[in-house]
């Protein structure tokens, strides 16, 4: 199974990145845009018997290192190949 994992700054945490990457959209033109967030994309192949224990594994792997609870949010989306 492949896992895809979404890392993002938690809403009211500062995000420097997506600031300057607004600036820069700004810059180039794209006036309508705001509240631009960088976070993380990351995929995993998953040996796992079932769907259920794969997310299980992967809520796990995202809570023990992936992302850090005190200022990043998570989700995350396990499809069979």
């Amino acid at each position: 199974m492949r896992a895809k994992v979404f890392v993002t700054p938690r809403k009211g945490i500062l995000d420097p990145q997506g600031r300057a990457v607004e600036g820069a959209l700004k810059s180039l033109g794209f006036g309508a845009i705001g509240n631009v967030r960088v976070g993380r994309f990351i995929t995993l192949e998953i040996d796992a018997p079932s769907r259920a224990e794969a997310e299980s594994a992967v809520r796990q792997i995202c809570e023990r290192l992936l992302a850090n609870p005190n200022i990043e949010d998570f989700r995350f989306e396990v499809d069979a190949e």
